[in-house]
């Protein structure tokens, strides 16, 4: 029998989106919202094997929110319910409310384990830069693990260039690509991944670092599939897409990570613990099967 190790696997990261910025209950009425909600779905995703959590909060209008204090609450209810068997990824998007010195004292004063960063809010420009590179030069010396969010394939190279210049530091960095962001009723499909991983093979810098797609729409699990069969990783859940590949609305998040899972496991990828899943964020290497 043919091991995962010997096919070079490297064990996929799973990661949940539970909620996001902008979607309520009214499109889903199993959106989590509270901190006690986000942390029971935060068990039942690590069940289904999810080896990370994306974080949103809300304030108590139930809006996006990028408070310290709300997420601290949060964070420490996901803790008290799987301990460290998930990395707590907090956001740190802008959704047209916060600037980018908003979005980096947040980070700063909350100090999380690790962070999602869009290269566009956080570098939106030449003027951006030296303020940034101070920014996540600071976040390194922290050791919090960063992902950077691309939204298409320019952003890919301009994220090289940032690197290249010193802005970006180019260690421990996970790159996440945002498929469909800006196709039409924000619908994905696998095929809006290959821009990404060409703009990517011909730059050095970026092809050893990790990666992974999230998707919008019903085809979120193809899409998961196609990053698995491809050597990245995936991120799915409420935010970005509420159906199962049948088409029929997944009943909570934990549906679309099991069936993210099941997709991975048909092409004999192995998923990533907590504790791979971090050893990769830190620029580690590893092969074979660590969830059952």
């Amino acid at each position: 029998m043919t091991t995962s190790a010997e096919l070079g696997w490297t064990p996929l990261v799973l990661a949940v989106a539970p909620n996001g910025a902008r979607k309520t209950r009214q499109d889903h009425p199993a959106l989590p919202i509270t901190p006690a909600e986000i942390a029971d779905t935060a068990a039942a995703a690590l069940e289904a094997g999810a080896a990370m959590i994306h974080l949103h909060v809300r304030d108590a209008e139930e809006k996006h929110s990028l408070d310290a204090g709300a997420y601290r609450e949060a964070i420490a209810a996901v803790r008290a319910r799987v301990g460290d068997a998930m990395v707590i990824q907090v956001t740190s998007e802008a959704v047209g409310i916060y600037n980018a010195q908003q979005q980096m004292a947040m980070v700063r004063d909350l100090v999380p384990e690790a962070v999602s960063l869009a290269i566009r809010e956080i570098v939106p420009d030449a003027e951006s830069e030296p303020e940034a590179r101070r920014f996540l030069g600071w976040l390194s010396e922290a050791g919090i693990l960063p992902q950077y969010i691309l939204y298409d394939a320019a952003d890919v190279t301009r994220l090289a260039a940032l690197m290249a210049a010193g802005v970006v530091p180019e260690e421990a960095a996970f790159l996440l690509f945002v498929l469909g962001r800006y196709s039409a009723g924000q619908r994905s499909q696998p095929t809006d991944l290959l821009p990404f991983l060409s703009a990517r093979t011909v730059v050095p810098v970026l092809t050893g670092l990790p990666w992974a797609v999230c998707a919008f729409g019903p085809q979120e699990t193809a899409c998961a599939a196609a990053a698995a069969a491809l050597g990245g990783h995936a991120r799915v859940g409420f935010e970005n897409n509420l159906f199962l590949p049948s088409g029929a609305q997944a009943g909570d998040n934990a549906e679309l990570v099991a069936a993210a899972a099941a997709a991975a496991r048909t092409i004999g990828r192995p998923l990533a613990d907590a504790a791979t899943a971090r050893l990769m964020m830190k620029g580690g290497q590893t092969l074979g099967s660590t969830t059952p």
